[in-house]
């Protein structure tokens, strides 16, 4: 999560309570005339005064003393604030996060909770910003930039924009030809056994019939256990095919931080292979922890009282995914390949440390130089 996007919310409403407060201090004084107290409120000061009294009410609500539910509670107000901001104000803070720039992209830090396209009650999304973000970076007169790729509303992390619409088709295709290498970070539920594999299962979208009707995506497999025999089975016409690298970075007996090395690019195929294929569910994956049920995460004991979280608090975890690196073939001939790397955002990090896993170092090229299984 981006700091500077949720703090300059926060100041404006700050700012904006005592503005308000500032109109109405007169009317409570007694020096103020007979006439002026008795006279009646306008509609608009009437409204302006209920909005104050209300940000007033907010403020005297206990704050959580445990800094987790304190952190939880402001990543819920935070999400909710990313769909108020306005346009100008989110494309400030895209620009102070800026990963890589040069005269062909622009890569930033995706924060935790922004879609990228619109769509039912989106009112914000990254694809709005990117005019607004091409004038903050080149003024006024910048074109607007355009998308190369796409990462999930709840996932964090490397994201690439070009200045051109043919560099945009250009980076497109190498993402559709998998010469993109792409690793993230994933914290887990359990630990995946092996601790360092491929999973190669196809997966296909399939209806869930239930109280809540719904769609997701589920694996597909090729084969299945007969008894001792492992028969093949016809595959779905609409499956796709789905491969994954993995590899533990840390452990406890309870979660793990994983790094995952998508070889293909289905949707949601890394929640899909770790929930349903390595049976080890990101952190705060409320939608593929469980195939028969939308319903908010259900946690061990052990993994709730490291977060200082009871499990009615559960449905605001949010997604600990994070596209940590990106490395680019070089888009011109002569031209170096481009190694992009983004930190996790702070609530992953707070998440690593209260579970006992170790955040893992990096060398000047990105890639983990201790990476040791199951190390505590």
């Amino acid at each position: 999560m981006a700091a500077p996007v949720c703090s300059v919310p926060a100041l404006w409403v700050r700012g904006s309570r005592q503005h308000l407060g500032s109109l109405f201090t007169p009317i409570s004084k007694p020096l103020c005339s007979a006439a002026a107290a008795s006279r009646p409120l306008g509609a608009q000061r009437l409204a302006e005064r209920l909005r104050s009294q209300k940000q007033e009410q907010k403020t005297k609500e206990r704050v959580p003393t445990n800094p987790v539910q304190r952190r939880v509670q402001e990543l819920v107000r935070f999400t909710g604030q990313l769909q108020r901001v306005h346009p100008n104000v989110l494309a400030k803070a895209l620009s102070r996060g800026i990963v890589h720039q040069d005269k062909d992209l622009v890569v930033i830090n995706k924060p935790y909770g922004l879609p990228v396209h619109g769509g039912p009650g989106v009112r914000l999304c990254i694809s709005d910003v990117l005019p607004v973000l091409a004038k903050v970076l080149h003024g006024h007169k910048a074109e607007p930039l355009h998308l190369c790729h796409r990462l999930d509303k709840e996932t964090t992390g490397v994201m690439v924009l070009a200045w051109e619409k043919e560099v945009a088709h250009q980076v497109q295709e190498l993402f559709r030809t998998r010469q993109v290498t792409k690793k993230y970070w994933a914290i887990t539920v359990r630990v995946p056994v092996p601790a360092g594999g491929v999973v190669d299962i196809p997966i296909v979208q399939k209806e869930v019939r239930g109280q809540q009707q719904h769609h997701k995506m589920t694996l597909s497999p090729s084969y299945r256990m007969d008894g001792e025999k492992m028969v093949r089975v016809r595959t779905s016409r609409n499956a796709h095919l789905a491969v994954t690298q993995y590899q533990v970075l840390s452990s406890t007996l309870s979660s793990a931080l994983l790094e995952l090395q998508p070889v293909t690019g289905i949707k949601h195929q890394l929640r899909v292979h770790l929930s349903f294929g390595l049976d080890c569910p990101i952190l705060g994956d409320h939608k593929y922890s469980d195939w028969n049920r939308l319903a908010p995460q259900k946690l061990p004991a052990g993994i709730l009282k490291k977060l200082g979280l009871p499990q009615s608090k559960a449905r605001h975890i949010p997604l600990h995914l994070h596209a940590c690196q990106l490395i680019l073939p070089a888009l011109q001939p002569g031209k170096e390949e481009l190694n992009l790397v983004c930190k996790p955002p702070r609530y992953f990090v707070h998440s690593l440390r209260r579970l006992g896993l170790k955040m893992p170092s990096r060398g000047q090229d990105g890639d983990v130089e201790a990476a040791h299984p199951g190390a505590q």
